[in-house]
């Protein structure tokens, strides 16, 4: 959880540097032009150059952010799968195990009851055999 907080925190963070620097560059690119010894005409021509190419410049990294995004998410998805595919054979496995443990140890208690009563009927035969000797 936590490292989920901190990539959302640096994500943000990230994010705001670009929302920060984006901004500054058109207040200082708003500045230099009206400062600069320019007509009013030539000034607003060169403000929408300049916000048509920031326009341009923000798209493209959007677009690049996007495509990182989705190459991560089906990254995380293929991970994801992976490891639930190792989980469900090892958790198989593992029953697997445990069900031929259980079977033996059946198994061992079966063979032991049987012997026990071979004993039984083997001790009854002989007392039977002493009685009928009597």
């Amino acid at each position: 959880m936590e490292d989920n907080n901190t990539n959302s925190s640096s994500n943000i963070n990230t994010k705001d540097f670009m929302i920060g620097t984006l901004i500054g560059s058109i207040v200082g690119a708003s500045f230099a032009l009206l400062f600069a010894p320019k007509a009013g005409h030539e000034l607003r021509g060169d403000l929408n150059d300049s916000a048509t190419q920031l326009k341009g410049k923000a798209y493209e990294k959007g677009s690049g952010w996007k495509d990182k995004a989705y190459v991560k998410g089906t990254d995380l998805r293929t991970k994801a799968s992976d490891s639930k595919q190792r989980l469900t054979q090892k958790t198989q496995e593992l029953t697997k195990n445990v069900q031929e443990r259980w079977n033996q140890r059946g198994n061992k208690q079966q063979e032991d009851a049987e012997e026990a009563a071979e004993e039984v009927a083997e001790a009854i035969e002989e007392a039977a055999e002493e009685v009928d000797k009597k």
